[in-house]
């Protein structure tokens, strides 16, 4: 099992390979939808948002306040990655992500990106928002709250053992295409 604890750097993103066990102590930054195209086309980080050596959860957050007003995460499971496919490269390159957590994979664009730019996407576990909120200490800070909405928004995490599996990885390895061309192989057997 690796400990990723952002920021991190190109070597030990590059060290990781395709079936790798890790977890994240640290930070995690969410983002979904609203926020990739909105970066993909231009827009800015908030003043003191760095993703730079970052993660980024594919992830809306089911977020309350509790009786002191500090929000409190009570569901964080991953959303379905493929959604980003046309914006998650050009947020990688730009912004400088080491990371990317969601369910479901990505596709040739993001794989090019995570090889060229040093980024592994890590799968985490759908159907387990509840148990994934239990690894998330604290939220450090949202931004795009009015603009986006809560799920839209980016939520700046404290994880810790947060669990996912790498199935992209920086040397152009996916389990994603693997899987799928042993599918079409099978399939193309029995017809």
């Amino acid at each position: 099992m690796t400990t990723l604890t952002p920021p991190i750097s190109d070597a030990q993103i590059r060290a990781l390979k395709v079936g790798d066990p890790v977890e994240v102590t640290g930070t995690l930054f969410t983002g979904r939808d609203a926020v990739h195209k909105y970066l993909a086309k231009g827009g800015a980080l908030p003043a003191g948002l760095d993703l730079r050596g970052g993660i980024l959860y594919h992830c809306g957050p089911v977020v309350i306040k509790d009786e002191a007003g500090r929000w409190k995460v009570v569901a964080a499971g991953p959303t379905t990655s493929t959604r980003e496919e046309p914006y998650q490269a050009r947020i990688i390159e730009q912004f400088g992500l080491r990371g990317v957590i969601g369910k479901g994979g990505m596709g040739e664009r993001t794989l090019a990106a995570c090889q060229a730019h040093g980024c592994a996407y890590l799968h985490a576990v759908g159907g387990a928002a509840q148990v994934l909120a239990e690894c998330i200490t604290a939220v450090r800070n949202v931004y795009f709250l009015e603009e986006f909405g809560s799920p839209e928004a980016i939520w700046e995490l404290e994880v810790e053992r947060f669990p996912a599996v790498v199935t992209m990885d920086a040397r152009g390895g996916s389990l994603h295409r693997d899987v799928f061309e042993a599918s079409r192989a099978a399939l193309a057997e029995r017809l």
